[in-house]
């Protein structure tokens, strides 16, 4: 079949993966329960190694302090939960899209898009995936909020303790990619304040989106960067009431709406994505530099990554030819944890870009999050 054939064919695989059912939507009369609860859940097909899954539907924190439906993936290995309950993983997912049928519970390739599944399996974890809010459930997605991330990140881990075989552990860590590297900091951020019930023994993130508004400076005049600030003025404009229109080009927004209802699950989606964002290049930004445009400025520092407690570890990867997030940033931010007084462990990948970085770290990830479950004394590269 030739090439092109191939690729729409996947496309529509894609599509198809993407259609949304009832599942996702329920009456708010349900809202009522505490963050973390589950709505309801049911059996998905596929995992690795027997492991169980459920798709399911839990009850979180919104924006605003009330209660939201979110959506998400949990994956229990075989056998029966040990004595004291089975340690969890929670992935945050990088960047799927910012409108609901995006959601990666929806996604054909789910678990190839999890990173270390198959090994966080076989180690006896249970994996909490999290669309993140607005994506499966009613959007807008808040995308790149950090806050609203981080909570229905913390809340997933609360639903999967009441799955079958799970057990009532109260141990886990976060391991997240690019926007799920940003959750996965915003998590360990709030995880004590936020769930006192839960113990985090660390948190693992690979090409983490931590200084936004470096990220969209150093970004803005290439494609994938033009993609990224379209999809995060397109939400927060949405999320926040921003105007959009004072720093957008009129000309610029047929665009930027297609772009916002394209999902990512694959390479050629990321094709697709260039093509659609094409006039981006000619009609855009009305300004020079959004990041000092108020109110995006505030917003941009708002969903930076802040230092965690010092006594949650903390495992960071970077690529060095990563053009999306420049390891410098990432190098800057592991010097602002150090200056805190975490426990930092970086891996640099060499020759590594953005899109891998996950896939390229991820047995030293699970390596790292494995001996955080032992109570192994915590690596640091920090320069005391």
């Amino acid at each position: 079949m030739p090439t092109a054939l191939v690729a729409a064919a996947l496309l529509g695989l894609a599509r198809m993966a993407s259609a949304q059912t009832a599942f996702y939507d329920a009456p708010e009369s349900l809202l009522a329960g505490a963050p973390g609860t589950l709505v309801r859940q049911e059996p998905m097909d596929g995992a690795p190694l027997g492991a169980s899954t459920y798709r399911v539907l839990y009850r979180s924190t919104g924006l605003n302090g009330r209660p939201i439906f979110v959506s998400g993936v949990v994956i229990v290995p075989q056998g029966a939960s040990p004595p004291g309950g089975r340690p969890i993983v929670a992935w945050a997912h990088p960047t799927s899209g910012i409108v609901p049928r995006c959601a990666p519970s929806l996604a054909i390739f789910l678990f190839q898009q999890i990173q270390g599944l198959r090994s966080m399996i076989s180690n006896g974890f249970v994996v909490a995936a999290t669309d993140y809010p607005g994506l499966g459930t009613p959007g807008p997605h808040p995308y790149l909020v950090g806050e609203s991330e981080g909570r229905a990140v913390i809340d997933i881990v609360r639903a999967a303790r009441s799955l079958p075989r799970v057990g009532e552990g109260k141990d886990f860590t976060v391991w997240g990619h690019s926007q799920g590297g940003q959750a996965a900091l915003f998590a360990g951020m709030m995880a004590n304040a936020y769930a006192p019930e839960l113990r985090l023994l660390g948190v693992a993130a690979a090409a983490p989106a931590t200084d936004l508004a470096k990220l969209m400076s150093d970004d803005i005049n290439s494609i994938g960067g033009k993609n990224i600030t379209a999809m995060t003025l397109w939400s927060w404009h949405r999320v926040y009431g921003a105007a959009i229109d004072n720093v957008v080009d009129p000309r610029a927004m047929p665009a930027i709406d297609r772009l916002a209802q394209e999902c990512i699950e694959g390479p050629f989606d990321l094709i697709v994505r260039q093509r659609t964002g094409r006039p981006l290049e000619q009609y855009f930004l009305t300004v020079q530099d959004p990041t000092k445009a108020e109110p995006w400025r505030s917003l941009l520092q708002q969903n930076s990554t802040d230092v965690l407690s010092p006594e949650i570890p903390i495992f960071l990867a970077q690529g060095t030819n990563d053009q999306i997030i420049q390891p410098a940033v990432t190098q800057t931010y592991m010097d602002k944890l150090c200056k805190a007084g975490s426990k930092v462990r970086m891996v640099m990948l060499p020759g590594i870009g953005h899109a891998r970085a996950a896939q390229a770290s991820t047995m030293a990830a699970v390596n790292w999050m494995t001996d955080r479950f032992a109570g192994k004394t915590p690596p640091d590269d920090c320069v005391r």
